[in-house]
């Protein structure tokens, strides 16, 4: 109750930060300066020294990079992985034979979104958009599928599902379940996320193929030469922003100058794999896949009671992280031989660590700031033993004023999600939406690892690359040659649609 907690001044700098971030947020612009200087006042507050309160700017930064630095190793080496890959042309003979069976629009919608949801988990939707978009989507606009249900197809399948979740790679559930605390493990957070973007994006889907099947014409490769024949017109782009980190280099690999592919030129892309090598690029575009799908039911298998270990803590990021490291030296020792093997391994590596921090670096300091709001990674900030739990304190003091609603907490951590991936990028809201779960779930008794993942579902959902025009969704409707705000406005509804069925579903199950 408020006369058993008492609010101090690092309260109030607390929760004057957030709301700073989430308005900074909503103006589209870097949040990274306002989470620096809301640490440097928070600290200040709780230890009065001026000194502390500088040195809490690099602390916080520190005990956020201990805390996620798992993350980068995931995405470094899967980066590597997908690098050996490309040197095999491995990666487009995964998708190739799909265009076989695209024998009318309806199939190319479905396969096209069950593709870029199967890559996208695995890699996220990185090589995803451009390989989809240069292999497979020439094929469905030729099988009558038109662009805009090739661009939300993509969309929703890996921007939206598969991003959301994160199930295999797992960056979004465990910077959520870091920020939650409470002995709330990324496994139980990535679990239902799953579900979750499972049902958003079931609801999405089908809506989305209602609203577009009419637009479905008869296969016809004059459809695809009209489409190709289409140049850049105003409005295919809008202001490239790129939110809290850089958005742009989670789906970078989206940007390239040549031209989409088209039969012949997939065949001479795959001739230039020199003959002594065609051997390993066709086994390695099978045993990827497999290998992956391997560690997936490793990580399933526990949820069956078949008596199979469950994989705990990091465990499930590093098995992924070691069959990637594993598969990435094989595939380099096949495709450049054993003498150059041990210099491009070490090129792929590095190569990979670059990308990770540019995609992931200024989330640190953002997850510094959200981090002082829980009293466990507060202590290690301040280098203390035990430090106030800012959020939960405020909330405590406060929850009379809370209705007691699981309905009205739900979905007020999905807006509460959605309104900080309007800056365009998703994950910079996560340290946030899982700071606030932990603080909100005890008071409303609601499960604190199911309010973290509805409110990664707001975030990744609208900043992720569905609902905002200045989000990567501008290289799938680039790739697709459509407008984007006519993406936009395609994916609005059946979206909104999908994450409303999908926080239901989440109150009744959990």
């Amino acid at each position: 109750m408020a006369s058993e907690v008492s609010i101090g001044l690092a309260h109030w700098f607390y929760l004057a930060g957030v709301a700073v971030i989430v308005l900074t947020m909503i103006a589209r612009a870097n949040v990274v300066v306002p989470s620096i200087i809301a640490t440097c006042l928070v600290v200040f507050a709780l230890t009065g020294s001026p000194v502390s309160a500088l040195g809490g700017i690099f602390s916080a930064s520190m005990v956020a990079a201990a805390e996620l630095f798992n993350i980068f190793l995931v995405i470094a080496f899967m980066t590597a992985l997908l690098n050996s890959l490309k040197t095999l042309r491995s990666d487009v003979r995964m998708v190739e034979p799909f265009r076989r069976v695209m024998t009318n629009g309806h199939l190319a919608f479905l396969i096209l979104a069950a593709v870029t949801y199967a890559i996208s988990l695995f890699f996220w939707p990185t090589p995803a958009v451009p390989l989809v978009s240069a292999i497979l989507l020439p094929a469905a606009i030729a099988a009558g599928l038109p662009a805009l249900g090739g661009a939300v197809a993509i969309a929703i399948a890996g921007q939206g599902m598969a991003l959301s979740s994160d199930y295999v790679i797992g960056v979004a559930p465990s910077i959520s379940a870091k920020a939650v605390g409470m002995g709330i493990t990324p496994g139980m957070v990535a679990d239902r996320a799953l579900v979750l973007s499972l049902v958003t994006g079931a609801v999405a889907l089908t809506l989305a193929y209602l609203s577009l099947r009419k637009h479905i014409q008869a296969p016809s490769q004059v459809l695809l030469e009209r489409w190709q024949a289409k140049a850049a017109a105003p409005g295919m782009a809008v202001d490239h922003h790129e939110g809290s980190f850089d958005k742009a280099e989670i789906a970078s690999g989206t940007r390239h100058d040549e031209p989409l592919a088209t039969d012949p030129q997939i065949t001479a892309s795959l001739h230039e794999v020199a003959r002594r090598r065609v051997k390993w690029s066709k086994l390695f575009a099978i045993v990827t896949p497999l290998a992956f799908l391997c560690v997936v039911v490793v990580m399933i298998l526990p949820k069956f009671d078949l008596g199979v270990a469950e994989l705990r803590g990091g465990e499930a990021a590093a098995l992924v992280g070691g069959v990637a490291v594993l598969l990435m030296i094989l595939a380099t020792l096949a495709g450049e031989g054993a003498r150059r093997m041990l210099d491009t391994c070490a090129d792929h590596i590095t190569d990979g660590f670059v990308f990770a921090f540019k995609a992931m670096g200024s989330v640190l300091p953002i997850a510094g700031f959200f981090f002082l709001g829980n009293g466990e990674t507060t202590a290690k900030i301040l280098g203390v033993d035990a430090a106030p739990s800012l959020l939960f304190e405020l909330i405590q003091a406060y929850q009379h004023l809370i209705p007691d609603s699981h309905v009205l907490a739900a979905f007020g951590m999905l807006i509460v999600g959605m309104i900080t991936g309007i800056d365009g990028s998703g994950f910079s809201g996560l340290p946030l939406t899982g700071t606030l779960a932990g603080a909100l779930g005890p008071v409303v008794d609601f499960d604190p690892a199911t309010l973290a993942a509805i409110g990664q579902m707001g975030a990744i959902w609208t900043g992720g690359g569905t609902l905002i025009a200045w989000s990567s969704l501008i290289a799938v409707a680039g790739f697709a040659r459509v407008p984007v705000l006519d993406a936009v406005r395609a994916l609005m509804l059946p979206v909104l649609s999908g994450l409303v069925v999908a926080v239901i579903a989440g109150i009744l199950i959990w």
